[in-house]
């Protein structure tokens, strides 16, 4: 089974790139999608945030208030590394348990989609690594259209995450997200495609 690792920075573009991939009945992995689950009402991380950041950041029905955690631990480096040591590991036992289901069902080709893949080392369990990209401006504008989002929060996402040039150094695959996406959509099949004909084998 080939592991695809799908990244970018924030505002990329980098969900509707996911949602290309499973048109071509691929299946994706999300870690956003993940921590969601793990901070929901009864998620495995909620004891251990109420634990280490206090009861206030659980709301009512049980559920990790994600808002006010994310505002407190952008603006607070120290509390975010506690934040990650607690969800990174359980992040990776999600994606571990997709990984094994999947290749139970002999999925010959699967997508992880995380955010912070190069900065977490997950790009080691890769085959490849798919970077999508944009403009620094188009990245600004696209992420502060966002509800909820400020120039403030989108300096301390950034500063979390390695600099987009250095991410595209790193991939197998750029896709600009600048282009009309029709043309970055047949970019992205054409890709696979070669994929597929390097892996004759692979059937999707």
């Amino acid at each position: 089974m080939i592991v695809i690792g799908l990244t970018g920075s924030v505002a990329s573009g980098k969900s509707t790139v996911a949602g290309w991939m499973s048109e071509k009945g691929i299946a994706v992995h999300d870690a956003d999608l993940a921590v969601h689950s793990l901070l929901a009402a009864n998620g495995q991380a909620v004891p251990d945030i109420k634990a280490k950041f206090g009861p206030d950041m659980v709301a009512p029905g049980g559920s990790v208030d994600r808002k006010k955690l994310g505002g407190h631990v952008f603006s607070t480096p120290a509390d975010r590394k506690i934040l990650e040591s607690i969800l990174h590991p359980l992040v990776r036992q999600h994606r571990d348990q997709f990984l094994q289901d999947q290749r139970a069902l002999g999925r010959q080709i699967v997508v992880l989609d995380v955010p912070l893949l190069f900065e977490t080392g997950g790009d080691t369990s890769c085959d490849y690594v798919i970077v999508v990209c944009a403009a620094e401006d188009t990245i600004r504008q696209r992420a502060l259209s966002r509800p909820g989002m400020t120039e403030e929060k989108l300096a301390g996402i950034l500063a979390t995450q390695m600099p987009a040039s250095e991410k595209c150094q790193r991939a197998d695959f750029v896709l600009n997200t600048d282009l009309d996406p029709n043309t970055t959509r047949q970019h992205l099949f054409a890709w696979l495609d070669s994929l597929t004909s390097a892996h004759p084998s692979l059937e999707r």
